[in-house]
Formats: structure tokens, sequence, C-alpha cells
């Protein structure tokens, strides 16, 4: 079924191709994955609006496609189908922070960038090419070799991120990423924690700890970060846990999520809170595990602790990782909820291992990313 949506899409794009000019000024911005303030893309397509050179800004979210069960949403079908192809086919530039399936039928005119900007700002698991196989993986490399630019932050992920999207490294660019340009500003920062006390003021002046766990495949009938967060935040009474499930589970698990927060007196659901940067900013410590948000969190210098409770079950079943993971992450591994408790209690939390792992992730340092990306792309043409 999907590959007829897909062929759909491609059939309209050649029409327009045929028949329509590209225009110079105009972006296409595939948001599928992080639509917020806080993606790549959204950071990008900010910047370049305040450069006030008459951009054209055209885009494709995570619900346009949607289903056709009412008209309101046939509409957004038609438009997927038959108005989105006319922009992407007339675009000069391409930004996107997912694979977009649709392009492995796609052919694009020589003078059209095609940037993948990606949703991480760099990866412990294994992902792309390195984990996919067969009629998907085919497909998403297909769709990745239309890529004129791969965006990273360091150039010791050049190797990993041209390998799991299947292009030679120099299609590879070490610009930085917009979504971390915002750490750097410290007005923006300020502005950023003043919008989040304004929304909880009940947590002004309170010690507070972010748990933001990655998904897992086999989660499905229940969320042990759910269970385990609730006896953690007993044990620490004199925190308060802000909660933070994985956009894939959030909504599935919405319900017992809010249960736990009522319970106790300490524990506060975030998972609906639509910036992460700004939880980041306010959080005085970061609970997770194998998730990419600790990128972003290590350009803060505060302190981070990886529950890391499946760790060999997460190896061998889940997607593996491309380094040891006790080895490379930046701060303590614990197994159980003891172990996590007694190092926050005595205060045992460090950052001593931050600046070895920001220098080998950030090849820049300065919130300038954006900047970086307009000048070596956008003003070149």
């Amino acid at each position: 079924m999907k590959t007829i949506g897909y062929l759909i899409f491609a059939g309209f794009y050649y029409l327009y191709r045929l028949f329509c000019p590209v225009d110079p000024k105009k972006v296409f911005c595939i948001m599928t994955h992080d639509p917020g303030r806080d993606g790549n893309v959204f950071a990008l397509v900010e910047y370049l609006k305040q450069q006030k050179e008459g951009f054209a800004f055209h885009y494709i979210g995570k619900t346009d496609a949607g289903n056709a069960k009412s008209l309101r949403i046939m509409r957004g079908k038609l438009s997927f189908f038959i108005v989105k192809p006319y922009h992407l086919a007339t675009a000069s530039y391409v930004l996107l922070d997912n694979v977009f399936m649709p392009m492995a039928y796609l052919r694009f005119r020589r003078e059209v960038k095609l940037i993948q900007l990606w949703h991480g700002t760099g990866t412990i698991k294994r992902f792309g090419q390195d984990v996919n196989s067969g009629r998907l993986g085919k497909l998403e490399r297909k769709a990745n070799s239309r890529l004129t630019h791969l965006i990273v932050s360091s150039d010791a992920t050049k190797a990993i991120y041209a390998g799991a999207f299947g292009v030679s490294q120099d299609k590879v660019y070490t610009y930085g990423l917009p979504r971390t340009d915002i750490l750097f500003d410290r007005q923006r920062l300020l502005e950023r924690s003043v919008e989040f006390y304004r929304q909880y003021p009940q947590l002004a002046g309170k010690k507070l700890i972010l748990y933001a766990p990655t998904f897992r495949d086999n989660e499905k009938g229940e969320s042990r970060a759910i269970s385990d967060i609730y006896k953690i935040s007993r044990s620490l009474p004199d925190y308060t846990i802000l909660l933070r499930l994985h956009p894939h589970v959030a909504k599935a698990f919405e319900r017992a999520e809010q249960q736990a927060a009522e319970k106790s007196e300490n524990l506060v659901s975030v998972s609906s809170y639509p910036d992460v940067n700004t939880l980041l900013i306010v959080a005085d410590c970061l609970i997770t595990d194998y998730s990419s948000i600790i990128f972003e969190y290590s350009l803060l210098n505060k302190p981070m602790i990886f529950y890391a409770y499946d760790l060999e079950e997460f190896g061998k079943m889940g997607r593996g990782f491309y380094r040891e993971f006790e080895e490379y992450v930046p701060g303590p591994v614990v197994r159980n909820i003891d172990e996590l408790v007694a190092l926050i209690r005595n205060n045992q939390l460090t950052t001593d291992k931050l600046h070895d792992f920001v220098t080998e992730h950030f090849k820049y340092l300065d919130g300038h990313s954006c900047e970086r990306i307009y000048r070596n792309i956008f003003a070149q043409q």
C-alpha cells in the first residue's frame, strides 16, 4: 500500500518537474520526525528567515498524509499527493530531518540541494543501513542516494553517518547542527528557563532531575520507565523528577504516566512538553540510557547518569551500539534503582568525562551552525 502512495507522489512530482521551473528562493522542508522549534529544520528555517533574502518555505509534516476517514483529512491527502509534489519539484533547497521514502522514486535536477539535517545530534545506537535490511534497507539507501549534503557535528562521526545513510563521505559536512545553537546563547537560555517556570511555577527553586529513556521495540503492554521512576521519586524526596517518555511510546502510556505523577508529590510528567531543549536547560541532572539526548545535554556541562538496567539484552536484541557502551558514555552506568539512588544521595555525580566527550563530538563550540550552513550552501548559489 505504501508503494502505491510513493508512486502516486512520484507521478505528480514528475508532471510538475516536466512543466515547471525551479524557484531559486524556494525551500521545501520535510519535517516528518520533529516539527517543533527544537528540531534542526525549524532552527535553520528561523535563521534563514532572519536573513531577509526572500526565501519561500513549504512543508511536509508528520500528519500531512493522514487517513481517509474524514473530509478534512481527505483534503490533507490531496494536499500531500498533489500540492506537496509541486513544491518539492520546484524547490531549489530541500531540508530533511528524517528519511523520506518517496525520494527513492524521484530524480532531482542537478542544481537542487538536498540537505539531510537528521533529528539527532549524535548516535549511541546503530541505525539506518547498519540495521535495516531487505526491501526497507534498499528503499532507504536509494532515497538517501539523492542527498547532496549530510550535516554532522564532528569529524569523528562522519564515517558512522556515511555508513548509516549509505552515502560517500564526500557528501558529509561538519558544519554543526542547528538545534544546538541555542545552547550557546545565554539570552535564549534564560528566556526558555523563564518560559518553563511560568508554566510550572511550583518547581521554582527545586532541584530537578530529568528522566528521559529511549524507547524499546518490546515496550508494548507496559512501560518499565514509569514504574521505575515512581520508585525513584519516592526514594529521592529532596528532588523533583521530570519524566519525559520517548515520543514513540508517550501516547500509549499517557494514562499510566499521569497516574504515577498523581501518586507522587515530586514526580512531574513532561512528556507532552513541546520543547526538549527547554527541559535540558532547566534540569540539574539527566538520567537516561541509550538516548542521543546526551549529546545536547553534554554541551550544558551538567552531570548524567546512565540507568541501563537491560544493557546486555538491549545490545543483543536491539540495534546494538557503535562503541562499547560503559566506556563510551560520559557518566556513571548503573544497573538498578538502588545504585542510582545511592549515587544521587551520596552526591557522587561528576562531569569529569564531559570535556573529552564534547571535544570528540563537536568540532565547533560557538553557536554558529546555522550560519555555517547558510554561508556554505545557501550563499553559494
